[in-house]
């Protein structure tokens, strides 16, 4: 398969897992906040007792909450991590279909969250907010620069930190990533070969067919 041939396939393949994964995070973040209210507006509700629940909750920082409040910081790191993986993508030396479609996971995830550190979720904190979380009366009327989270794990007696689709596309990328640091490209070389043969197949019968006419 020619160089530009397997780098469309790459870049085709990646916008699809990128744009997959944030159509169904920012889905499922619309349906949970729709259904079960602002932070703290409802108990949680229980899947599985005491093991899985939906509750949402608002995360001003990074995962597990780490850096509350430094928005701008996490949104430049979002935006630079972006271009990063899409580079990965375009000039992967491996010509990984594999690593595409892992990185499409991390790319979909990074852009889930930055959405919604950007506004763009469109919530606005409200007069609930200040009486149960006591935020500044200030603050009413103002766009939440916040993450959406609203899956719920208890371990034990320990309440893992909410987190959403987004984290776990990122988290799941990045263990993929790491599988693929260690086991090399083979999963993905084999795709790719799959992909090449079908495309030489095509243009095969394409080539005869012309000839018949």
């Amino acid at each position: 398969m020619k160089r530009s041939q397997t780098r469309a396939v790459r870049v085709v393949l990646f916008l699809i897992v990128t744009l997959s994964c944030l159509a169904l995070d920012l889905a499922t973040k619309h349906w949970a906040f729709s259904s079960f209210g602002l932070p703290g507006e409802k108990p949680p509700y229980w899947v599985i007792s005491k093991v899985l629940a939906w509750q949402t909750s608002l995360n001003q920082g990074a995962l597990f909450g780490i850096g509350q409040g430094q928005i701008p910081l996490f949104v430049a790191l979002s935006c630079v991590a972006a271009i990063g993986i899409f580079a990965w993508v375009w000039y992967d030396t491996q010509r990984s279909v594999f690593l595409a479609c892992t990185l499409g996971l991390v790319g979909g995830g990074a852009l889930g969250n930055l959405w919604d550190r950007l506004g763009l979720h469109g919530m606005v904190w409200t007069q609930f907010d200040v009486d149960v979380w006591s935020c500044p009366q200030e603050m009413v009327g103002q766009p939440v620069y916040a993450v959406r989270d609203w899956i719920l794990v208890m371990l034990g007696s320990y309440p893992w930190p909410n987190f959403n689709i987004a984290d776990t596309c990122l988290v799941c990328g990045a263990i993929l990533i790491g599988l693929y640091a260690f086991f090399g490209p083979t999963p993905a070389k084999a795709l790719e070969n799959q992909i090449a043969q079908t495309l030489e197949n095509s243009a095969v019968k394409d080539d005869t067919a012309t000839q018949s006419k």
